[in-house]
């Protein structure tokens, strides 16, 4: 990996780890990644870590089917799950493919990078 993509893939991890919507999983992968960085272990850890970020960064139409549904209304509370549904549907309509908040943007721009 290039000094500049690397570099880049740095900050936008530590931009994931401070992300207030980042899960405790993906935390740790991050920081595991970053602990790996210029080490005999980068290279493997950089593939669990990229794996981690594909499996937890949200498609657009789940977080609306979750945002629209009971389980939903209970989790966020019934008017911002109703104003999360409306802000992804207007994403989505403007071709987003994920969710925006900031730790799904961290990912998508760290995804962009592999």
């Amino acid at each position: 990996m290039d000094k500049e993509k690397l570099n880049n893939i740095i900050l936008r991890t530590h931009e994931l780890i401070e992300a207030p919507t980042c899960c405790q999983e993906l935390k740790v992968a991050a920081q595991k990644w970053l602990d790996a960085v210029g080490t005999e272990n980068e290279e493997a850890e950089t593939k669990k870590y990229f794996l981690e970020l594909e499996e937890d960064i949200m498609p657009i139409d789940q977080l609306i089917a979750f945002a629209d549904s009971k389980a939903g209304a209970e989790y966020f509370g019934e008017e911002t799950a109703q104003n999360i549904a409306t802000h992804a549907k207007d994403i989505k309509a403007a071709g987003a493919k994920y969710c925006d908040c900031p730790a799904c943007a961290a990912v998508e721009a760290i995804l962009k990078q592999k």
